[in-house]
């Protein structure tokens, strides 16, 4: 199974190498077809995807899979669909969800921003999350950071009124990027006040990625940011 992405001149992520395990390339064989959606089949409709209405929460770099998989157990009455672009951890969650009988889960092995253009309908999510993003930290890379004025404006034609932008990330300057982008687009509002950083909310879980860091002494930063309807003229 390969990742599905159309060229471009910048990314936000390196296809990192590393082989898959048996279980993952069995998974992609047993519970692809049940779990898995193709950019090239455009446009969704959400309601017929799953075969229900039910607010859909959409996750960007689910990494592992391991917090997605938990968010989407323990809140049943949502639908998910997550977008990561390597196989193995896209293989991980699909067995996982699979061997668990998860039924309100879909996933991408795709680029981001080409789902969002070409497979996600307008005013269509509760909720979309980007937790810990590659934070390119060099600042000759800042351009490849995935929150650009570009992401965040498509972000919210992706939301339903009232619905929710949450990120997490644990470098600081990246947290600062976001803060800037996300305070300057259009028809949001910031959640904890301007300019201002929320609390980890209890849907959200702590990875083990993130209890290493806070071992080690590192900070997380969550953005919360709620749309709004476009002030009368």
């Amino acid at each position: 199974m390969k990742t599905e992405f159309k060229q471009k001149p910048i990314r936000s992520y390196v296809i990192r190498g590393g082989r898959m395990t048996e279980a993952q390339q069995r998974a992609f064989e047993r519970w692809w077809p049940i779990y898995g959606l193709s950019l090239h089949d455009g446009c969704i409709n959400p309601a017929e995807l799953f075969s229900r209405s039910a607010p859909l929460v959409i996750e960007v770099g689910f990494g592992m899979g391991d917090s997605l998989l938990e968010m989407a157990r323990k809140q049943p009455e949502l639908n998910f669909i997550g977008i990561e672009v390597h196989p193995p951890g896209v293989g991980r969650l699909i067995n996982e969800a699979g061997k668990l009988r998860v039924e309100n889960l879909k996933v991408y092995l795709a680029d981001a921003l080409d789902v969002l253009s070409d497979c996600i309908p307008g005013a269509c999510a509760a909720r979309f999350q980007l937790y810990f993003p590659d934070p390119w930290h060099k600042k000759k890379h800042g351009k490849r950071r995935i929150v650009q004025p570009e992401f965040a404006q498509s972000v919210h034609q992706k939301l339903v009124p009232g619905g929710l932008f949450h990120m997490a990330t644990d470098w600081e300057a990246y947290a600062e990027h976001a803060m800037e982008v996300m305070s300057l687009t259009p028809n949001f509002t910031n959640a904890a006040g301007e300019y201002q950083f929320s609390e980890r909310p209890d849907f959200r879980p702590i990875t083990k990625f993130e209890k290493r860091g806070t071992r080690l002494g590192h900070g997380v930063w969550d953005l919360l940011f709620e749309t709004v309807d476009a002030s009368p003229e």
